[in-house]
């Protein structure tokens, strides 16, 4: 019988300032071609990183599409 995965709650302030598409995709409950295809268009703009252009995405940026305003410390 295969292993299930056990999911841990994700705790805001414990995100990183930057996020790959995985984590971000795994936060909104989104595809990751969902979360590229948005970068694209404009909705959530990504960053892109070293030679491969990986893409990181701004916590801030992501904390607002889901209509969060981070605290400031």
């Amino acid at each position: 019988m295969p292993e299930k995965k056990i999911k841990k709650k994700v705790k805001l302030e414990e995100l990183p300032d930057l996020l790959t598409v995985r984590e971000v995709a795994e936060l909104l409950r989104v595809s990751p071609l969902t979360i590229k295809r948005w970068g694209k268009r404009g909705k959530l703009p990504a960053i892109r990183i070293n030679s491969r252009g990986d893409r990181r995405y701004k916590k801030e940026a992501v904390l607002w599409l889901l209509g969060i305003q981070e605290k400031e410390s």
